[in-house]
């Protein structure tokens, strides 16, 4: 399989897991009517194991569909430039030299992006900053728990010789 051909496959196999990830476990928030799901988690993995742009891909089509088929089409542009932005942002941070503590300090701006983006959002969306800003709490909480799970996830697949095979010709 030639490299374009392995990336396109790569890439449309990280967009679906994100979605799936988005939609399988979505716990509604009363306050912001929207819902906290692991969907970072992937996008997080997405960027530590194969880099920026996938991870930019992955995050923001992925997680842009997710919105579309869970029927929260008016979010669907604003999460395709916040988490694609998330998954670039840890790629970048993470670039060529992982560590866990590099992992985690870039999930940890990941997130920063992600909360400060659908606050912004939120700002447009709703027309004020007072609603939005009660998304910050459950934001928070998803960025920490998709970063706990993918911590775990991330170190066990990077010893996954196929995983190793991807980010050779990556």
């Amino acid at each position: 399989m030639n490299n374009k051909t392995r990336q396109t496959v790569l890439n449309g196999l990280l967009i679906a897991l994100v979605c799936i990830a988005t939609m399988t476990i979505q716990v509604p928030t009363p306050g912001t009517n929207g819902y906290v799901n692991i969907g970072d988690s992937i996008i997080f993995i997405s960027s530590i194991l194969f880099g920026p742009i996938p991870g930019m891909i992955a995050g923001g089509i992925g997680s842009a569909l997710a919105d579309i088929l869970s029927g929260y089409t008016h979010w669907a542009i604003f999460t395709l430039v916040i988490k694609g932005l998330e998954g670039y942002v840890v790629g970048i941070i993470i670039r060529n030299h992982s560590n866990l503590l590099k992992e985690i300090f870039a999930m940890a701006i990941g997130t920063i992006v992600m909360v400060s983006g659908y606050f912004v959002a939120g700002i447009v969306l709703e027309g004020s900053a007072a609603v939005s800003a009660a998304s910050i709490p459950s934001n928070l909480i998803q960025g920490i728990i998709s970063m706990c799970i993918a911590v775990l996830l991330a170190y066990s697949l990077n010893k996954v010789k196929y995983v190793k095979s991807f980010r050779a010709h990556s």
